[in-house]
Protein backbone atom coordinates (compact mmCIF):
# COMPACT_ATOMS: atom_id res chain seq x y z
CA UNK A 1 0.00 0.00 0.00
CA UNK A 2 3.11 2.26 1.04
CA UNK A 3 4.56 1.52 -2.35
CA UNK A 4 1.75 2.45 -4.60
CA UNK A 5 0.83 5.57 -2.69
CA UNK A 6 -2.80 4.35 -2.02
CA UNK A 7 -5.06 6.30 -0.31
CA UNK A 8 -8.35 5.26 0.60
CA UNK A 9 -11.41 6.70 -0.63
CA UNK A 10 -13.87 7.29 2.23
CA UNK A 11 -16.72 8.05 -0.11
CA UNK A 12 -16.29 4.96 -1.58
CA UNK A 13 -16.19 3.14 1.57
CA UNK A 14 -19.23 4.22 2.76
CA UNK A 15 -21.25 4.06 -0.30
CA UNK A 16 -20.24 0.53 -0.55
CA UNK A 17 -21.79 -0.11 3.24
CA UNK A 18 -25.48 -0.42 4.16
CA UNK A 19 -24.64 2.42 6.34
CA UNK A 20 -23.15 5.10 4.86
CA UNK A 21 -23.28 7.72 8.21
CA UNK A 22 -24.49 10.65 5.61
CA UNK A 23 -27.15 12.95 6.74
CA UNK A 24 -28.19 15.30 4.09
CA UNK A 25 -29.67 19.04 4.25
CA UNK A 26 -31.99 20.71 1.11
CA UNK A 27 -32.38 24.12 1.22
CA UNK A 28 -34.95 25.76 -0.86
CA UNK A 29 -33.36 28.43 -3.45
CA UNK A 30 -36.13 31.07 -2.75
CA UNK A 31 -36.22 34.25 -5.20
CA UNK A 32 -36.16 36.10 -2.19
CA UNK A 33 -32.22 34.94 -1.47
CA UNK A 34 -31.42 36.41 -4.61
CA UNK A 35 -28.43 33.36 -5.46
CA UNK A 36 -26.97 33.90 -1.81
CA UNK A 37 -29.11 31.63 0.58
CA UNK A 38 -26.37 29.84 2.25
CA UNK A 39 -25.13 33.61 3.69
CA UNK A 40 -28.76 33.82 5.02
CA UNK A 41 -28.37 34.41 8.86
CA UNK A 42 -30.57 31.81 9.69
CA UNK A 43 -30.25 29.66 7.19
CA UNK A 44 -26.11 29.79 8.38
CA UNK A 45 -27.27 29.28 11.85
CA UNK A 46 -29.38 26.65 11.25
CA UNK A 47 -26.42 24.58 9.26
CA UNK A 48 -24.00 25.44 11.67
CA UNK A 49 -26.08 23.88 14.57
CA UNK A 50 -27.48 20.87 12.49
CA UNK A 51 -23.37 20.13 11.50
CA UNK A 52 -22.20 20.49 15.19
CA UNK A 53 -24.96 18.10 15.95
CA UNK A 54 -24.45 15.12 13.40
CA UNK A 55 -20.91 15.27 13.90
CA UNK A 56 -21.22 14.74 17.64
CA UNK A 57 -23.46 11.67 16.51
CA UNK A 58 -21.02 10.29 14.29
CA UNK A 59 -22.84 11.53 11.09
CA UNK A 60 -21.30 13.33 7.94
CA UNK A 61 -23.22 16.40 6.33
CA UNK A 62 -24.26 17.56 2.79
CA UNK A 63 -25.49 20.32 1.73
CA UNK A 64 -27.56 20.73 -1.27
CA UNK A 65 -29.20 23.64 -2.99
CA UNK A 66 -31.99 23.27 -5.07
CA UNK A 67 -36.06 24.76 -5.67
CA UNK A 68 -37.19 21.34 -7.53
CA UNK A 69 -38.21 18.56 -4.85
CA UNK A 70 -37.12 15.85 -7.34
CA UNK A 71 -33.94 17.00 -7.06
CA UNK A 72 -33.91 15.87 -3.56
CA UNK A 73 -34.09 12.40 -3.80
CA UNK A 74 -31.88 12.27 -6.47
CA UNK A 75 -29.62 13.91 -4.00
CA UNK A 76 -30.33 11.19 -1.30
CA UNK A 77 -30.21 7.91 -3.69
CA UNK A 78 -26.54 9.41 -5.59
CA UNK A 79 -25.26 9.13 -1.66
CA UNK A 80 -26.93 6.46 -0.07
CA UNK A 81 -27.92 8.54 2.80
CA UNK A 82 -29.68 7.79 5.73
CA UNK A 83 -31.99 10.19 6.38
CA UNK A 84 -31.98 14.22 5.81
CA UNK A 85 -33.04 17.41 6.80
CA UNK A 86 -35.33 19.98 4.15
CA UNK A 87 -35.56 23.65 4.63
CA UNK A 88 -38.10 25.83 3.21
CA UNK A 89 -40.69 24.37 0.52
CA UNK A 90 -43.85 23.71 0.61
CA UNK A 91 -46.45 21.03 1.93
CA UNK A 92 -46.69 19.20 -1.48
CA UNK A 93 -43.25 18.84 -1.97
CA UNK A 94 -43.10 17.04 1.43
CA UNK A 95 -45.94 14.78 0.11
CA UNK A 96 -43.44 14.28 -2.87
CA UNK A 97 -41.04 13.44 -1.22
CA UNK A 98 -42.31 11.11 1.91
CA UNK A 99 -44.34 8.96 -1.37
CA UNK A 100 -40.55 8.84 -3.28
CA UNK A 101 -38.06 8.81 -0.58
CA UNK A 102 -37.59 5.36 1.39
CA UNK A 103 -35.36 7.02 3.95
CA UNK A 104 -37.11 9.34 6.69
CA UNK A 105 -36.53 13.38 6.99
CA UNK A 106 -37.10 16.22 9.47
CA UNK A 107 -39.11 19.31 8.34
CA UNK A 108 -38.21 22.99 9.60
CA UNK A 109 -41.01 25.04 9.87
CA UNK A 110 -43.36 23.32 7.45
CA UNK A 111 -47.06 23.73 7.32
CA UNK A 112 -48.35 19.91 6.98
CA UNK A 113 -51.86 19.07 8.31
CA UNK A 114 -50.71 16.14 9.12
CA UNK A 115 -47.17 14.20 9.07
CA UNK A 116 -47.00 10.72 8.87
CA UNK A 117 -43.64 9.17 7.92
CA UNK A 118 -41.75 12.65 8.65
CA UNK A 119 -41.07 14.87 11.68
CA UNK A 120 -42.09 18.20 11.13
CA UNK A 121 -39.89 20.65 13.60
CA UNK A 122 -41.61 24.35 14.15
CA UNK A 123 -41.58 27.46 16.26
CA UNK A 124 -44.52 28.80 17.88
CA UNK A 125 -44.50 32.18 15.44
CA UNK A 126 -47.94 33.27 17.34
CA UNK A 127 -46.50 33.15 20.31
CA UNK A 128 -43.47 35.04 19.13
CA UNK A 129 -45.25 37.89 17.84
CA UNK A 130 -47.28 37.97 20.71
CA UNK A 131 -44.18 38.16 22.85
CA UNK A 132 -43.40 41.03 20.76
CA UNK A 133 -46.57 42.93 20.91
CA UNK A 134 -46.79 42.63 24.69
CA UNK A 135 -42.98 43.94 24.97
CA UNK A 136 -44.12 47.21 22.87
CA UNK A 137 -47.45 47.49 24.82
CA UNK A 138 -45.00 47.36 28.49
CA UNK A 139 -42.62 50.00 26.33
CA UNK A 140 -45.36 52.47 25.72
CA UNK A 141 -46.04 51.88 21.86
CA UNK A 142 -49.51 52.04 20.27
CA UNK A 143 -48.91 52.99 16.63
CA UNK A 144 -47.26 50.03 15.36
CA UNK A 145 -46.33 48.19 12.63
CA UNK A 146 -45.37 44.65 11.13
CA UNK A 147 -43.29 44.19 7.66
CA UNK A 148 -43.03 41.05 5.49
CA UNK A 149 -42.79 40.06 2.28
CA UNK A 150 -45.73 37.91 2.85
CA UNK A 151 -49.19 37.32 4.39
CA UNK A 152 -49.13 33.39 4.76
CA UNK A 153 -48.49 30.56 7.23
CA UNK A 154 -45.59 31.39 9.54
CA UNK A 155 -45.33 35.29 8.58
CA UNK A 156 -49.50 35.47 9.15
CA UNK A 157 -48.87 33.28 12.34
CA UNK A 158 -46.40 35.90 13.48
CA UNK A 159 -48.27 39.14 12.68
CA UNK A 160 -51.52 37.88 14.19
CA UNK A 161 -49.98 36.90 17.67
CA UNK A 162 -48.35 40.31 17.40
CA UNK A 163 -51.59 42.17 16.52
CA UNK A 164 -53.61 40.20 19.16
CA UNK A 165 -51.06 41.46 21.77
CA UNK A 166 -51.03 45.19 20.57
CA UNK A 167 -55.17 44.56 22.03
CA UNK A 168 -57.08 47.65 21.38
CA UNK A 169 -54.10 49.98 20.07
CA UNK A 170 -54.00 47.04 16.76
CA UNK A 171 -51.20 46.85 14.55
CA UNK A 172 -50.84 47.88 10.70
CA UNK A 173 -49.49 45.14 8.31
CA UNK A 174 -47.16 46.80 4.86
CA UNK A 175 -45.73 43.84 2.49
CA UNK A 176 -42.58 44.64 1.24
CA UNK A 177 -40.60 43.54 -2.07
CA UNK A 178 -38.66 40.41 -1.42
CA UNK A 179 -35.48 42.43 -4.05
CA UNK A 180 -33.23 44.27 -1.82
CA UNK A 181 -33.22 47.43 -4.66
CA UNK A 182 -37.04 47.29 -4.97
CA UNK A 183 -37.39 47.36 -1.29
CA UNK A 184 -35.21 50.35 -0.91
CA UNK A 185 -37.78 52.19 -3.54
CA UNK A 186 -40.40 50.85 -1.53
CA UNK A 187 -39.32 52.25 1.63
CA UNK A 188 -38.22 55.36 -0.10
CA UNK A 189 -41.47 56.04 -1.46
CA UNK A 190 -43.30 55.44 1.93
CA UNK A 191 -40.93 57.14 4.17
CA UNK A 192 -43.67 59.57 5.93
CA UNK A 193 -45.62 56.89 6.56
CA UNK A 194 -42.74 54.61 7.91
CA UNK A 195 -41.73 57.51 10.29
CA UNK A 196 -45.68 57.78 11.43
CA UNK A 197 -45.33 54.88 13.42
CA UNK A 198 -43.03 54.44 16.88
CA UNK A 199 -41.89 51.08 16.66
CA UNK A 200 -41.38 48.07 13.54
CA UNK A 201 -41.59 44.19 14.12
CA UNK A 202 -40.10 42.99 10.81
CA UNK A 203 -40.75 38.91 10.87
CA UNK A 204 -36.90 38.33 10.21
CA UNK A 205 -33.92 39.71 11.30
CA UNK A 206 -33.11 40.06 7.81
CA UNK A 207 -35.89 42.78 7.76
CA UNK A 208 -35.29 44.70 10.65
CA UNK A 209 -31.55 44.89 10.25
CA UNK A 210 -32.19 45.85 6.35
CA UNK A 211 -34.81 48.47 7.47
CA UNK A 212 -32.51 49.86 10.24
CA UNK A 213 -29.62 50.83 7.70
CA UNK A 214 -31.94 52.21 5.14
CA UNK A 215 -33.74 54.52 7.97
CA UNK A 216 -30.06 55.64 9.61
CA UNK A 217 -28.96 56.17 6.16
CA UNK A 218 -32.06 58.35 5.61
CA UNK A 219 -30.56 60.48 8.86
CA UNK A 220 -33.48 58.62 11.28
CA UNK A 221 -32.11 57.55 14.66
CA UNK A 222 -32.91 54.14 15.81
CA UNK A 223 -34.51 53.33 18.43
CA UNK A 224 -34.56 57.70 19.49
CA UNK A 225 -36.89 58.12 16.06
CA UNK A 226 -38.00 54.79 15.55
CA UNK A 227 -37.81 50.89 17.23
CA UNK A 228 -36.91 48.50 15.19
CA UNK A 229 -37.60 44.83 16.06
CA UNK A 230 -37.02 41.30 14.40
CA UNK A 231 -37.42 37.43 14.90
CA UNK A 232 -34.75 34.35 14.89
CA UNK A 233 -32.43 36.09 17.02
CA UNK A 234 -29.35 34.78 14.25
CA UNK A 235 -26.25 36.46 14.76
CA UNK A 236 -25.97 39.18 12.95
CA UNK A 237 -28.27 40.76 16.04
CA UNK A 238 -25.18 41.64 18.11
CA UNK A 239 -22.93 42.85 15.06
CA UNK A 240 -24.48 45.94 14.74
CA UNK A 241 -25.92 49.12 16.48
CA UNK A 242 -27.66 49.58 18.23
CA UNK A 243 -28.10 45.74 18.94
CA UNK A 244 -31.49 44.61 17.78
CA UNK A 245 -34.49 43.46 19.92
CA UNK A 246 -35.84 39.94 18.86
CA UNK A 247 -37.27 36.48 19.77
CA UNK A 248 -35.20 33.42 19.76
CA UNK A 249 -35.35 30.20 17.90
CA UNK A 250 -33.30 27.61 20.03
CA UNK A 251 -31.06 26.32 17.28
CA UNK A 252 -29.55 24.25 19.10
CA UNK A 253 -32.05 22.76 20.68
CA UNK A 254 -33.64 21.85 17.08
CA UNK A 255 -30.98 20.41 15.78
CA UNK A 256 -30.50 18.04 18.37
CA UNK A 257 -33.95 17.13 18.09
CA UNK A 258 -33.55 16.39 14.28
CA UNK A 259 -30.78 13.99 14.89
CA UNK A 260 -32.48 12.18 17.71
CA UNK A 261 -35.49 11.84 15.53
CA UNK A 262 -34.06 10.61 12.35
CA UNK A 263 -32.52 7.89 14.13
CA UNK A 264 -35.49 6.92 16.05
CA UNK A 265 -36.87 7.13 12.83
CA UNK A 266 -34.33 5.09 10.87
CA UNK A 267 -35.21 2.25 13.77
CA UNK A 268 -39.06 2.61 13.70
CA UNK A 269 -39.75 4.33 16.91
CA UNK A 270 -40.48 7.44 15.70
CA UNK A 271 -43.54 7.31 12.55
CA UNK A 272 -43.58 11.02 12.45
CA UNK A 273 -45.53 14.29 13.81
CA UNK A 274 -45.95 18.10 14.28
CA UNK A 275 -43.73 19.32 16.73
CA UNK A 276 -43.61 23.19 18.34
CA UNK A 277 -40.37 24.39 20.49
CA UNK A 278 -40.79 27.24 22.14
CA UNK A 279 -39.21 30.46 21.08
CA UNK A 280 -38.39 33.33 23.54
CA UNK A 281 -37.73 37.53 23.64
CA UNK A 282 -34.57 39.14 23.62
CA UNK A 283 -34.54 42.55 25.01
CA UNK A 284 -31.92 44.60 23.57
CA UNK A 285 -31.14 48.68 22.83
CA UNK A 286 -33.00 48.68 19.46
CA UNK A 287 -36.09 49.41 21.04
CA UNK A 288 -36.85 52.52 23.62
CA UNK A 289 -39.65 53.47 26.31
CA UNK A 290 -41.54 55.84 25.50
CA UNK A 291 -42.85 57.99 28.65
Amino acid sequence: MEQKQYIPSMAGILLAQNNSRIVGVAVHDHEKYEGRVLTDPFIASALNDLCVELEKAGYFLMVKVTREWKEISRFASMWNMEGMVIIGFCEQDYVSLRDNMRIPFIVYDGYLKEAKRLCNLVVDHYDGGRQMGMFFREMGHERVLCISDNDTCMDEERFLGFRDAMGEYGADFMLIPMEREERREFYRNRLQEIQSYSAVFAVSDYYAVDLMQFLQENAIRVPEDISVAGFDDSPLCRFIHPMLTTIKQDGHRRARLAVRLLQEMKEQRESGRNITLPVELVKRNSVKHIL
